[in-house]
């Protein structure tokens, strides 16, 4: 049985220490501050709220104690960003900004474009795009063509449809080509930062619209390696699912000539927070060399005693012919936020160019 420590609440970013912090930061800035009556209002029932509640709360209690103008407000808030010591606490600023400044659009603007290289804007603009869409899509798209990869990354977060943590973007989520501009300006962007977002924005589209997304990427040229990156993770949603036209996208779209060996999991019997790994063997069967995406399903037992997949990145890779490979994968089985495990037996499934060419499996004791 694991004995690892519990790593610390995610909300626990915004403790008491953080807290004081903002606050003498705050005052250092502007020495009328009332940092007490900023400490005071920011720990009210904080024990018991979530990570984005807190955000939320630090952003509250700034404007409930700064008996100045929205304007005066953002002054003090840009120098403030820079003094603090988390990126992810700077979000609280955007929150200020989606919170105070609808009145204000120019001037806001400005500070979430700003604000965002300190942590993110992403969370903020979203609120703009509710209550004026056009105007503010119109912006993210100049944006997608700023010299700072900040800003870039924001014009491809800020209008994700699905983004984690946030409200989904109904009008893009309908129809994705609102955004398409942006996806098209950032597609063989420089950043790895950026890249990462259009991926991610484009894997969004694919719950609702694989068509869309495919024909997208179809049209592209994937022979800029910046590109060809920004293909291979958004389509790794679909690629999981198996899909044909995601895997020919891939150079995997042919089925796999292969023979299968030594598949197993070890151990077979574990108890919650122990580790397993997959283990196997592929040999090559066909007269020349081959793309391989190979993935794993585990199928994990719900409450109900059913059984739910969830499909595994593991390893691409080129097999040359008459050749072998000999892989293997450890997972951790522990509690997660996003998934409980419960007793039972667990199939394990090896997946290669979408195709399941093998099974074994563990069992998780009470």
């Amino acid at each position: 049985m694991s004995t690892e420590p519990a790593a610390p609440a995610l909300k626990e970013i915004f403790n008491s220490e953080r807290l004081l912090h903002i606050a003498n930061e705050m005052r250092a800035v502007y020495p009328d501050f009332d940092s007490a009556g900023f400490i005071s209002r920011t720990h009210q029932g904080l024990d018991d709220l979530s990570i984005m509640q807190r955000l939320a709360r630090v952003s509250e209690s700034l404007h409930a104690v700064l008996p100045l103008s929205y304007k005066q407000s953002l002054q003090l808030l840009r120098q403030l960003a820079p003094r603090l010591n988390s990126g992810f606490v700077s979000m609280c600023l955007p929150h200020y900004v989606a919170s105070y400044g609808s009145q204000d659009f120019e001037l806001s603007m400005d500070a979430l474009k700003y604000f965002t290289a300190f942590g993110s804007s992403e969370f903020a603009i979203r609120h703009f795009l509710l209550s004026d869409f056009e105007r503010t899509l119109a912006l993210m798209k100049s944006w997608a063509r700023d010299p700072d990869e900040h800003v870039r990354r924001l014009a491809s977060e800020g209008s994700r449809p699905r983004l984690p943590w946030s409200f989904r973007l109904a009008q893009i989520q309908s129809d994705p080509s609102l955004a398409a501009e942006i996806l098209e300006t950032l597609k063989a962007d420089d950043s790895l930062y950026v890249r990462k977002s259009v991926a991610n924005h484009l894997n969004d589209i694919t719950k609702e619209h694989p068509d869309w997304v495919l024909e997208l990427i179809e049209g592209w040229s994937l022979d800029d390696p910046r590109t060809a990156w920004i293909a291979r993770h958004a389509l790794r949603s679909l690629i999981k699912q198996g899909n044909s036209r995601a895997l020919t996208l891939m150079g995997a779209g042919a089925k796999a000539e292969v023979e299968v060996s030594d598949l197993k999991v070890e151990p077979t019997v574990i108890r919650l927070g122990d580790s397993v790994t997959l283990s196997f063997t592929l040999a090559s069967t066909a007269a020349a060399n081959q793309k391989l995406v190979i993935d794993y399903a585990i199928d994990y037992v719900k409450a109900s005693g059913a059984t739910s997949s969830k499909v595994f990145k593991l390893k691409t890779l080129h097999l040359a012919a008459g050749t072998r490979e000999t892989l293997s994968r450890r997972q951790h089985i522990r509690e997660l936020t996003t998934r409980k495990h419960y007793s039972g037996h667990h199939a394990v499934h090896l997946l290669v160019n979408g195709e399941r060419l093998g099974s074994s499996g563990f069992d998780i004791l009470e």
